[in-house]
């Protein structure tokens, strides 16, 4: 069956942007936090959000606290204020009996994305989706005034959708998805698994940035056991490096799924109304993370600042 396609627009020079990111969850996060905060000649970063995830053993709104405290961990380390642009987001998911979630997030996005300006507002979302699909529900107007960006899920040729940012919150990415806002989907595997380093490439490129390098060095040292050949995944500079240079991220402008009960992509029917949607199929992890070490090392330097946008 063919379906007819419509694609999102693609990043601007600067990209005018909110960071919604569950900061505590992992240890990926803080990367792509640290690399949108070092971009301020690409990204045009107005607030970051604090968003909920769910640990065994702790709650939604624990995981909201421990992402604003990493945030601001991270903040404090670059020297960096972030006074009136970060914000708490919801503390509990969506449900079927919960359409929206009130918190500061979802408010502050539906003032930005209302706010004139000469484009969209770009919303990179690394974590669970419910301030976005909260705001969504409580303001539908603003669905023609951003563009999300969001790492999670699985691609859509895999028969399961499931990862960690799409099956605890499926209520808030079924909105997402069905909300006719642009989405740029970045899949975890085959897309976002390209992003592999290793604790010799950190320690040799990172580690010597000052205090944000040693912090961001130690916590992937610290994440899992240490042994020859290891490597990991920093999924979350996927998205940032899709904003900062969208080449790296290669996408192509497909049919708009919705996601089924049983976490599974399904095609839309031929009658449905067409929404801009791309899914990327790709990472060039080199570009994305020569980046991100450059940047750090400009930093350390004094030859780059960290900061929001003025």
């Amino acid at each position: 069956m063919q379906h007819h396609t419509l694609t999102p627009p693609t990043p601007p020079s600067r990209v005018p942007m909110v960071l919604d990111t569950d900061t505590a969850n992992e240890i990926d996060d803080q990367f792509a936090v640290v690399h949108a905060l070092l971009s301020q000649d690409r990204l045009q970063l107005e607030a970051i959000y604090a968003t909920l995830f769910l640990r065994q053993g702790d709650s939604p709104a624990q995981g909201l606290n421990d992402s604003e405290a990493e945030i601001h961990r991270l903040l404090d380390r670059l020297g960096v204020d972030g006074g009136g642009h970060v914000y708490r987001g919801a503390d509990q998911f969506l449900s079927d009996d919960v359409a929206t979630v009130g918190n500061a997030a979802s408010d502050d996005l539906i003032q930005r994305a209302m706010e004139p300006r000469d484009g969209p507002l770009w919303v990179v979302a690394i974590g669970a989706l419910t301030n976005i699909a909260s705001a969504l529900n409580a303001a539908p107007q603003i669905t023609s005034r951003i563009v999300i960006v969001w790492l999670g899920g699985q691609p859509q040729h895999r028969d399961d959708a499931r990862e960690f940012n799409l099956y605890q919150d499926p209520v808030a990415a079924r909105t997402v998805f069905a909300s006719g806002a642009p989405l740029v989907h970045i899949p975890c595997y085959g897309a976002a698994s390209h992003l592999l380093t290793t604790t010799a490439e950190l320690d040799t490129f990172v580690r010597p940035q000052g205090a944000i390098g040693e912090y961001l060095s130690d916590i992937f040292r610290d994440h899992s056991e240490q042994y020859p050949g290891r490597s990991k995944e920093i999924w979350d500079l996927s998205a940032t490096g899709y904003v900062v240079s969208h080449s790296w991220v290669p996408t192509r402008s497909v049919a708009r799924p919705t996601l089924s009960q049983q976490m599974e992509w399904v095609a839309p029917p031929d009658d449905a109304p067409l929404a801009a949607f791309a899914e990327a199929h790709y990472v060039q992890r080199d570009p994305i993370f020569n980046d991100l070490f450059t940047k750090l090392a400009e930093f350390e330097a004094g030859e780059r600042t960290a900061g929001f946008a003025e």
